[in-house]
Order: C-alpha cells, then structure tokens, then sequence
C-alpha cells in the first residue's frame, strides 16, 4: 500500500473545519477526494454502498443524527436527498466542523436537488502535484514570490526528457505513485473511455459518446491554447451547437478547465477568448494515445505539454496557497504580446508567467513581460520565465529565468 501524501489541501481544510459547518470537495474523478477527506473525518458513509445508503434514503435526518463529527459523506450523490437533511442540520445547529461531502457533481449542478448555497462550502481539489508526490512540503511558488524569496531549481532538476516524462506521468495517485510506464498508459486511457462513456452520461444522458471522444480529442490537440470553438467543433465534426453542450459537460465533470483573458483598463485591445487547457497534462497521452518519443518529436505538442504541466501545478497552488491568487492569460490581438499566465493577488498585484521548451532563455524571452511591467508600473510584482534548464538567474529589473523545477524545489 501506497503511504499517503500530504495534499496542498490538508491544511486548508482543517483550517476551514475550524470555522464552518459544512465543505464539499469537488474534483475531477479518481484525484483522492475521498482519501484525504478521510483524514479529516471521525465518521466515513460511503453512500455507493446499499447497505449504508439505505438508513439515508428511508430517512436522511434520523441517520446523520448522533454520529461522531466530522462526518464524510462519500459518493453523496447517490442518495441526493441526503443534501436536505445537511441543509436542515446546519440550520439547526451551525456549529463548525460538522460535515464533509465528496462525490459527483452530477446533483451540484441540479438545481431542484441543491439546496446547499450559502450552507456548504466548496473546495476544488486537482490532481497532485509534483511536490505532493515527493512529499517535500514545498510552499506554493506563488507564496514565494510574494514573501520575496530567491528562487531555486529542485536539487535533481530533470531535463527536457525529464520534464516530459513528469508531465506524462501525470497527478492522478494510482498511475503516478503506484504503476509502470505500459500500465499507467492503459490506466490513463481506460480513464478516458470511462469518462465518455459513463461519467458524461451521468450528467447528459442523451449525448453520443463516439461524438463526445472526437471532441476531446479535439480540445486536447488545443490544450494550453486559444483556439476558438470553431476549430475545435470542426476538427471534431460536429456542429457549434453540440460542441457548447460538450465543453459545459467536460467543464461540469472537471476535466477541462479555462484561464479567462486579463483585462486591464491601462491595455487596449485584448484577445477576451480564454485559454483552454486539460485539468492534467496526462490526459494528453490517455486522449491521444502517445508518449515521450511522440512529444520530443513534434515542437508544437511539447510546448503545449509544458504550458499544461506549468499550469496544472500553478492551479493546485492558487486553490490551496496562503496568497490568494487568481490566473488569467494575456494576449493582444494579432499577437502582438502574450504572456502564458498572469497571476493577480488580491492587493491587484500581478505576476507574470512564461513556459519555454528551451534550456537557456535570453532577455528576448522576456520581452513580453518588460512590456507587461512598463504598462502596469508598481503593479508589476515580478515576472518569471520557467524553462527547462538547470539554473536560475536574472533577466532583467524584476523578471527572473527558473527552471521548471523550481515549482517544487
């Protein structure tokens, strides 16, 4: 059995427990969800289970009376009604630290059974990330960054080839902790096949899993870009309206997410289109069927790779991290300037953020974020350029080269 690693979430949620009655964890399927909620819990109900869901359907309030607190329920949805029964307990008695649910959105996002707003907190949690499944208990680069501490690689600091194969591998805990190269491509493969064919039909029964994997496909050609719903819906063959259905439904199941464009009213004429991306790098060689080789040999999959790697760790951190962060991306149109990711805290400072596949990046690497700095002033708090060589060093005033690795040094 594999040792449990400690999540990015831990902490926050038993600071949360501290003061609210009820979290709902949400994630994309098989991210640990139950297992670390677990670990917060006094007493488990795996409502997926017949015989601990059947008290809860006869009557949802008579069972969740009297069980040691914090409860878990785990595969809530399953048995919906037991969300009015947390809802009419937390009115009762809002004491914090009373309930923890984990499960499908599927009953979330119905608003006939969600009675849940302004009662149950939710939490995002994503697959691991590289520092999680190390275990070295790295602050959150963000953190970092804002509390002004020299950036350093990790002391085995992988190489391109490294770094691809970390993306490939992935944040999901049974294939990245547990199997071997053949066997977690399988896995990650399989995952995807269920997510089309079961998952998706839990939310929308009615669509066409053949039609749903193109899309898919389609958008993970696309990840880590601005490839508009066009595009997307062509390459797939289907029409603009199916294509909407199937990004609400790959959003709903958490599998795809988008960074919404920057604005700024010191900036004229931004792109306003999002940056699309897979919620895990990994789901590029479970959606597309390829491997390391197939990357080192196409430049336009590696850097999409990369970006989607840099940005999956990067989202752990903003969920979890002291800094409350939020991320964007920035581009004008024809491309003039185009900055990967732009982190806005909460005092309006920003950081910007680079993926290059190159080992040694020059000052022209940065040239965008010299633009971004010289537009915003003082709300320039710094710019890094993350790339895929050994050592960190300064670019220019604020702005700082960082080998990829520093995400987890």
């Amino acid at each position: 059995m594999v040792e449990y690693r400690e999540r990015l979430l831990d902490r926050l949620l038993a600071e949360m427990l501290t003061e609210l009655p009820a979290l709902l964890v949400v994630g994309p399927r098989a991210t640990g969800k139950t297992t670390t909620a677990a670990r917060h819990a006094s007493t488990i109900v795996r409502l997926d289970r017949e015989a601990e869901a059947a008290a809860f359907r006869a009557d949802p309030d008579a069972a969740l009376r009297g069980l040691p607190e914090p409860v878990l329920l785990d595969e809530w949805q399953t048995t919906p009604t037991v969300l009015g029964a947390v809802k009419r307990a937390v009115d009762a008695d809002s004491r914090p630290g009373r309930f923890l649910l984990t499960g499908s959105v599927r009953a979330d996002l119905d608003t006939e059974t969600w009675p849940g707003t302004g009662r149950v907190v939710r939490i995002a949690m994503y697959p691991l990330t590289v520092s999680e499944q190390l275990g070295s208990g790295t602050r959150p680069l963000i953190d970092r960054i804002v509390d002004g501490e020299t950036l350093e690689p990790a002391a085995d600091t992988p190489d391109l080839r490294g770094y691809v194969d970390l993306a490939l591998t992935g944040g999901f805990p049974e294939p990245a902790l547990q199997l071997t190269a053949m066997t977690r491509q399988r896995w990650l493969e399989s995952y995807v096949d269920q997510l089309v064919t079961r998952d998706a039909m839990t939310i929308d029964e009615g669509r066409d899993p053949i039609r749903l994997g193109r899309f898919l496909e389609a958008y993970a050609l696309n990840t880590a870009g601005l490839a508009d719903d066009k595009t997307i819906y062509d390459a797939a063959g289907i029409n603009r309206k199916t294509a909407l259905a199937y990004l609400r439904l790959l959003k709903n199941l958490m599998v795809i997410d988008e960074l919404p464009s920057w604005t700024s009213n010191r900036l004229k004429r931004l792109v306003r289109s999002p940056k699309r991306y897979l919620v895990d790098p990994s789901l590029l060689a479970g959606t597309l069927g390829i491997d390391s080789a197939t990357i080192m040999r196409d430049g336009d999959l590696m850097g999409r790779l990369l970006d989607t790697f840099a940005a999956t760790q990067l989202r752990a951190e903003a969920t979890a991290g002291k800094t409350r962060a939020r991320l964007y991306h920035l581009r004008q149109e024809q491309g003039r300037h185009e900055i990967d990711i732009i982190v806005e805290l909460g005092g309006q400072q920003v950081i910007g953020i680079e993926i290059k596949a190159t080992s040694s990046p020059e000052r022209s690497d940065a040239r965008h974020l010299e633009w971004l700095q010289s537009q915003v002033g003082d709300r320039f708090l710094a710019g890094l350029v993350l790339h895929t060589g050994p050592a960190s060093y300064n670019l220019a005033d604020r702005i700082t080269a960082a080998p990829i690795s520093t995400l987890w040094a």
